[in-house]
């Protein structure tokens, strides 16, 4: 699994960060793309990487804010014209079909796939063979999510050394053994997966929130998550500006990540009044806090 970073800012665009959006490119299961919010020129940004729009099979819109939601309908239209005929899901919140189906309409678009819109509520939105995705219901100015992406575990290691010691030589049996739960060998002998695998390996877990405040208990949602992708619009000592703002600060999600014994925190939407160096001082506050953090900037990748 590999993150990459469209928009970093928050609010409006600046020089050095676009609006926000971020795609998780599920490289083990045929590369195929989940984006996380849309602001206003993601698909320019997308120009810069190799990441292909029809290769993007779902999209979750956190809020309806415009610098997560102004890119939407482009990026939906260009995708028509970039080979694009796979079905798209799109999640977002209460208000999300009316805003693309009147863009749609108005500029006389047309898709060239199926686009299946689910506004969000708490709870699972999807489950299928590989993940299971949660929303869970922010603190923000406008009804606001985060999502946690949990990969279901997957079979263990086969044992070689025990499948000898059975008496089963080395070759392809080794690999039908593993892809079935049970096995006919050559002489006749009926053999279970279960008998020659290691444990089950545990699935990655990531957790992404929109536009928050601060809120402790959030750090439940987000448990033993490998990463943990948080806004963080304001520096360390700016809580109560965060907070009449309906937003963030680089420590409060350094404290979240904390309290939720996370791997890695990937702090985003970082508001455009901090340049340069301001940006590495507020980095070394919250890593005082949590030690494996990263402030991202647009087109970075990191793999998970």
């Amino acid at each position: 699994m590999k993150l990459h970073f469209f928009g970093t800012g928050a609010g409006v665009p600046s020089k050095k960060r676009n609006v926000s959006s971020f795609a998780l490119q599920l490289l083990q299961y045929d590369g195929s793309v989940w984006l996380f919010d849309c602001g206003e020129a993601t698909q320019h940004q997308i120009l810069h990487t190799h990441i292909k729009p029809r290769k993007i099979e779902k999209i979750f819109i956190t809020h309806l804010h415009g610098d997560h939601i102004y890119g939407l309908p482009g990026l939906l239209s260009s995708r028509s014209f970039q080979e694009g005929r796979t079905p798209v899901q799109l999640y977002g919140p209460k208000g999300i079909k009316e805003y693309i189906d009147v863009s749609l309409q108005v500029s006389q678009t047309r898709l060239a796939y199926p686009l299946e819109i689910i506004e969000l509520k708490e709870g699972i939105l999807l489950e299928n063979d590989h993940f299971t995705v949660t929303a869970k219901l922010l603190a923000h100015g406008v009804p606001s999510y985060g999502f946690l992406i949990e990969e279901k575990p997957t079979i263990g290691e086969l044992l070689p050394k025990k499948l000898q010691a059975a008496g089963i030589a080395p070759g392809p049996i080794y690999k039908k053994i593993k892809e079935n739960e049970k096995t006919t060998l050559p002489d006749g002998r009926l053999v279970k997966r279960a008998d020659f695998i290691g444990p089950s390996k545990r699935g990655k877990r990531i957790a992404i929130f929109g536009d928050t405040r601060y809120i402790r208990e959030h750090a439940e949602f987000a448990k033993n998550a490998d990463v943990i992708v948080h806004e963080a619009t304001f520096a360390p000592g700016e809580g109560e500006m965060a907070y009449e703002y309906f937003h963030s600060t680089a420590s409060d999600a350094a404290n979240l990540a904390k309290d939720a014994k996370a791997k890695h925190l990937i702090l985003t939407h970082i508001s455009s009044r901090y340049q340069d160096e301001q940006t590495k001082d507020i980095l070394e506050k919250t890593k005082k806090i949590f030690s494996q953090t990263t402030i991202v900037n647009d087109l970075d990748e990191i793999d998970i």
